[in-house]
């Protein structure tokens, strides 16, 4: 029976929210509440001050430091700011406070209304094993597997024997990939049960295991759930997000591609059983693993809205933020089921600041150059950061969300590999090229999905670096030798590079991977050259148009934008970006006391932990130098070369950006 005592029905006030977040989600639930009339606050940490989100807000309250302990993670901060505010009502995002069940219940303790589930479901569904049970009643399809109390070793591998191997290993408490390990066999068990238990413990504080049969080749298909506080629920279609990285995902779509319709209404009717089990409230995600027959299993609940949510929102035409905060002011869920159509198809994009080519290393920085994809009515960039802002070490690498929608998957698919190459960021490495080679792939094509496609296919999605082409090069020394041509009647001013009795030469050096590239340049006027580069002639010409320029290069032409920044050349084209060097005289770089050849510089913004070296000691190639964190994870700096320490720039304790020179070698 539906427990009506977990909610007061009357219709509530809600005038003023405060949101518990940062970044885009917390730009995404401020648009959705102006359009509402509803004024907003924002609450921040110190390295937060000028952000995005503070800056749409009506009102915005400092919380704390920089790390989330200190700040998006304190209760007793935030409620004091509803207090002070008169905020009727907390949205909390997704991550930090989100599915916390005591933070729900400390905002309804003081007469604040928390935009999401009662607690009661956040408990019921925040713990595996428990919510399997709950499943498995409601006749939601459950996978096999042990979800009991008994943790001993010997219990769990009896039991993964009872399954059959291979197994899934998974911390009970467990979210974002952490405490899962996959068990082959029964000789690799109690290492793999070792290592998923001291994860577990180190992330959640318990390292309590259930073990599940391992479904070979699945595909992740979840279902946007939504429930109202009158017992009814309703399904907005499924997604597919089988391509993951780390067990993260990557690139998500909507509806999942390739399953049938029978399977598409079974999945979602499921989903909403799973949801009325638990009386739930407001949007939620039930996920699910399918097998490429297209029988699916429960694999877990997330009580809260999704990164992912935008692409169930462009193929049904609602606003689920409008529908949390409606339902949570007590009205009921807007649509019946059978007034929800699905129109299209939609790709979601994740933009990070990581190197893809280092193992999918977070990188931080300053954010020197960001220029976004158009928005338009087929495309969305949600994002909470600008030129000139931090991608903080304290936080998730995200720098946006693209999200595009066709009325058919290629439709979609097409315009996803345009907008990704609409991308220009300088500052922070990113995984825009390996987004566009994931959508391009033959198999991301072909639908042949699964959470092992990056693993499977990694040696076309992320290939070794490639030296810069000739193009590549002769372009950029077009750019950099462009002339305005000049409104005037003058002949000797419209006469562009002409010079008496010889021609014109110029020279522009780059470098990329370690290489030095000479472009020699006989100029015929008028932004007209012949280049030469790597021992090839190229007929090039250089036109400005807007937001870049038009490059014909042997009668091939194509459109390209640049960004220079100090002695760092990007250039952005259709197939993606290219960085070069601009090498410094030497003078220049004894003048202005900057890295030289062989130097150490930060990889990244970090904060330097330990100095293992001072000035005068000798050191030989990859020895450590210093330590510094970043992004939660620890790097080690070692040395580049062979040499005596002239200079060590690098403190315990102190943040870097990244490129700091740390250490410095006598010349």
């Amino acid at each position: 029976m539906f427990r009506q005592s977990v909610r007061n029905l009357a219709t509530k006030r809600i005038d003023k929210i405060l949101i518990a977040n940062r970044g885009e989600i917390a730009c995404r639930v401020i648009r959705s509440a102006k359009k509402l009339a509803i004024k907003t606050v924002a609450v921040y940490s110190d390295v937060d001050r000028d952000s995005m989100h503070v800056k749409m807000a009506d009102e915005a309250f400092h919380i704390g430091g920089a790390a989330s302990a200190d700040s998006y993670l304190r209760k007793d901060r935030i409620l004091e700011v509803c207090k002070r505010t008169g905020a009727q009502a907390v949205h909390p995002g997704y991550g930090f406070l989100s599915e916390n069940a005591e933070f729900a219940d400390l905002l309804a303790e003081n007469g604040v209304i928390f935009i999401g589930p009662s607690t009661e479901a956040i408990l019921d569904m925040g713990i595996k094993s428990k919510s399997k049970f709950i499943m498995d009643d409601a006749g939601v399809p459950i996978i096999k597997g042990y979800h009991g109390d008994q943790q001993d070793d010997a219990t769990l591998l009896k039991e993964s024997k009872k399954i059959g191997f291979p197994v899934m290993l998974k911390a009970i408490m467990g979210g974002g990939g952490k405490g899962m390990r996959i068990c082959m066999n029964e000789g690799e068990f109690q290492a793999q049960l070792d290592s998923a238990r001291r994860e577990a413990l180190q992330g959640f504080g318990d390292d309590r295991m259930l073990v599940e049969k391992f479904v070979e080749d699945p595909r992740h298909v979840e279902v946007q759930v939504f429930g109202d506080n009158y017992g009814d629920a309703v399904y907005l279609y499924e997604r597919d997000c089988s391509v993951q990285r780390r067990h993260q995902k990557v690139l998500e779509e909507a509806p999942a591609p390739g399953i049938s319709w029978d399977t598409r209404r079974a999945i979602g009717e499921a989903a909403v059983r799973a949801a009325k089990a638990v009386n739930y409230s407001g949007a939620g995600t039930v996920e699910f693993i399918m097998d490429k027959h297209e029988n699916f299993y429960f694999m877990e609940m997330n009580t809260r809205l999704q990164v992912e949510h935008p692409v169930s929102e462009m193929i049904t035409g609602q606003d689920l933020v409008e529908w949390q905060i409606r339902v949570a002011r007590g009205e009921k869920i807007p649509l019946q089921q059978e007034e929800i159509k699905l129109n299209g198809h939609s790709i979601e994009a994740r933009v990070y600041a990581e190197d893809p080519e280092n193992g999918f290393l977070p990188g931080a920085g300053k954010l020197v150059y960001l220029k976004n994809p158009e928005d338009d009515e087929h495309t969305r960039v949600e994002t909470g950061v600008r030129t000139g802002d931090d991608v903080s070490q304290y936080y998730d690498p995200m720098i946006a969300k693209l999200v595009v929608w066709g009325h058919d998957r290629q439709e979609a698919l097409d315009r996803l590999t345009e907008k990704l190459s609409d991308y220009h960021v300088v500052g922070l490495p990113t995984n825009l090229k390996f987004l566009k080679r994931c959508a391009l792939s033959k198999d991301f094509q072909e639908i042949n999905l699964d959470t092992g496609f990056i693993e499977r296919n990694e040696a076309d999605l992320i290939p070794k670096t490639m030296a810069p082409t000739n193009e590549a090069i002769v372009t950029s020394a077009l750019i950099r030798s462009f002339r305005e041509p000049l409104a005037s009647t003058n002949p000797f001013d419209t006469l562009i590079n002409w010079r008496s009795n010889m021609p014109t030469v110029e020279r522009f050096s780059f470098a990329a991977l370690g290489e030095t590239y000479e472009a020699n340049m006989t100029a015929h006027g008028n932004n007209h050259y012949t280049v030469q580069v790597g021992g090839q002639s190229y007929d090039s010409r250089i036109t400005k148009k807007e937001h870049g320029f038009t490059v014909e290069i042997n009668g091939v032409r194509a459109h390209v934008s640049h960004f220079e920044e100090n002695n760092e050349f990007h250039l952005f084209t259709s197939d993606g970006p290219v960085v070069l060097d601009i090498p410094m005289p030497n003078y220049s770089k004894l003048t202005e006391g900057g890295a030289g050849d062989g130097d150490a510089i930060a990889p990244m913004t970090g904060t330097i932990t330990q100095v293992m070296v001072k000035v005068g000691d000798s050191v030989a190639a990859g020895d450590i130098l210093m330590t510094m964190v970043a992004m939660k994870m620890e790097h080690t700096i070692k040395a580049p070369k062979d040499g005596v320490i002239k200079q060590v720039n690098g403190i315990e304790g102190e943040t870097v950006d990244r490129k700091a020179l740390l250490v410095k070698y006598e010349e």
